[in-house]
C-alpha cells in the first residue's frame, strides 16, 4: 500500500515502532482501516504509474465531513490498535497524537488534507501537487481554508508551496516528534 511505503520513515510512526518490518506491517493495517472509515463523503484521490502500480493517494474531507461519525471513530480506533497490538505503548502514544489532532481540529469549516501520500520512489516529480490540485480548487471555489496536519519536518517547506502556513506546533508525547498543523487560506479570486 502506497501510504504505508510513504510513512514508512515517518518521525512518528518511526516513534511509535523502531521495528522497520512490524512498522511496515502496522503501517499497512492502519492505513487500510483509516480510510475504510471514512465513508462516501471523503475524496480519495490516486496515481498510477505507466504500468497501472499505485504511486500516490490523497485523502480530502470535504466542510462538514470532520469529526467522523462515531461508529466510524470506533472502527478507526480498532484498526488502529490491531496495527499497534504488540505494542501497548505505541497504542497510548498514537492515541494522544489523535486527541491532539482531534483538540487542534479548527471548528469552522474547511477542506481537510487527512492524507496525501506518493510512493518514495517516485517522490519529487509532481504527484503530490496534483494530487492535491482539486481539494485545493474546490477550496477556492466555495471561499473555504484548507488544513492538515504533519509531523515531518521536510513537509513545512513542500506544503508552504502550495500556501500553507504552520498554524500550532504541537508535542502531545514526551520525547516524541512534533506534529505540527497547518492551514491555508482560500484563494478565491478577487473581482
Amino acid at each position: 500500500m502506497v501510504a504505508a511505503r510513504a510513512f514508512h520513515n515517518d518521525p512518528f510512526f518511526e516513534h511509535l515502532d523502531p521495528k522497520g518490518v512490524r512498522r511496515a506491517r502496522a503501517l499497512a493495517l492502519f492505513w487500510r482501516s483509516e480510510i475504510a472509515c471514512l465513508g462516501d463523503g471523503a475524496r480519495v484521490l490516486g496515481a498510477r504509474d505507466p504500468d497501472g502500480r499505485v504511486v500516490g493517494v490523497s485523502v480530502w474531507l470535504p466542510p462538514g465531513q470532520y469529526p467522523l461519525p462515531a461508529m466510524a471513530q470506533v472502527r478507526q480506533i480498532l484498526g488502529a490498535g490491531r496495527a499497534m497490538a504488540l505494542r501497548p505503548k505505541a497504542m497510548v502514544e498514537g492515541l494522544r497524537y489523535l486527541l491532539a489532532i482531534d483538540k487542534a481540529h479548527p471548528k469552522e469549516e474547511l477542506w481537510y488534507l487527512l492524507l496525501l501520500a506518493v510512493d518514495p520512489s517516485v517522490q519529487r516529480g509532481g504527484i503530490g501537487a496534483r494530487l492535491q490540485e482539486e481539494g485545493l480548487a474546490s477550496a477556492d471555489n466555495e471561499g473555504l481554508d484548507c488544513y492538515l496536519e504533519t509531523q515531518k519536518t521536510e513537509n513545512l517547506v513542500y506544503y508552504r508551496r502550495f500556501g500553507y502556513d504552520v498554524a500550532e506546533e504541537l508535542r502531545p508525547v514526551e520525547g516524541g516528534p512534533p506534529l505540527w498543523t497547518m492551514r491555508r487560506p482560500c484563494k478565491a479570486a478577487t473581482l
